[in-house]
């Protein structure tokens, strides 16, 4: 009885460094905040892009979108740099995603991935699609 107690409490020490980790892991700016090579929409089983071509004025208005996020920061970037690099941790473990827009040659690029496991539900998808709502209301 005594050895499964102490399982138990190692499963359970376990899990909450697991979740300590995903919550406070640090976010590297030269990790995420990267140019989009792609110029096609795909959707991947852990993240989506998005392209579209609309004028540099979208960029400002998706900067804007991905701000009113929930639990969204900028963690790299400007509209003036022309590339933004955003983290939305989700609402009970805080995993982390990761959003970059750029816009250059008259294309806008978003690109949503996440850090941690192999997929993301749907999310980072949605999300993208939100922010092209915002970016094609100029």
């Amino acid at each position: 009885m005594k050895f499964a107690m102490y399982v138990v409490v190692l499963i359970c020490v376990v899990a909450v460094g697991v979740l300590g980790f995903v919550r406070l892991a640090p976010s590297d700016p030269e990790r995420w905040h990267v140019s989009i090579a792609e110029t096609q929409n795909q959707n991947m089983v852990g993240g989506a892009i998005r392209v579209a071509d609309v004028e540099r004025a979208a960029l400002a208005r998706v900067d804007a979108a991905a701000r009113d996020l929930p639990r969204t920061h900028v963690i790299a970037g400007s509209v003036d740099e022309g590339r933004i690099t955003y983290i939305t941790r989700s609402k009970w473990i805080g995993f982390p995603d990761y959003t970059t827009v750029e816009y250059g040659d008259g294309l806008l690029k978003m690109y949503a991935r996440l850090r941690f496991g192999r997929s993301d539900f749907g999310v980072n998808r949605e999300r993208l699609e939100r922010l092209l709502v915002a970016a094609q209301k100029g």
